[in-house]
């Protein structure tokens, strides 16, 4: 198994879809890395030798955020917007959503499951 940014990506998948289990690899980064490093992109990991994989690693480490240091960035984003107060920085410290989606209905997903309010029954 070949472990690359801290990720154990499998090895019986194809390379383009392996690359996809390191947080902050998705379809088109994964083909760019494949073009970068040289490896066709329908082969399977189990096929590839050590420098290839050594390749890969240090072209994902060279150019591209990923794992930790992308769920650090984004969270250090979010504490950014709720230090300054905006209004989307309101919004996440009331967990509610963000994007302006409706809350009258719906909403669920972020705000939890409902909670009855007494003596509210027509």
């Amino acid at each position: 198994m070949a472990r690359i940014a801290g990720v154990n990506i499998p090895t019986n998948k194809r390379v383009e879809i392996a690359l996809r289990y390191i947080h902050g690899i998705g379809p088109s980064f994964s083909k760019e890395i494949c073009e970068k490093v040289g490896v066709e992109p329908s082969r399977r990991v189990n096929q590839l030798t050590d420098a290839e994989v050594i390749k890969i690693r240090e072209a994902i480490d060279a150019g591209y955020m990923v794992e930790g240091d992308l769920r650090r960035d984004t969270s250090m984003n979010i504490k950014r917007l709720m230090d300054l107060g905006c209004y989307r920085g309101l919004r996440h410290r009331k967990k509610l959503p963000v994007r302006g989606q409706r809350t009258h209905t719906n909403a669920r997903t972020r705000k939890g499951p409902a909670k009855p309010i007494a003596g509210k029954k027509k």
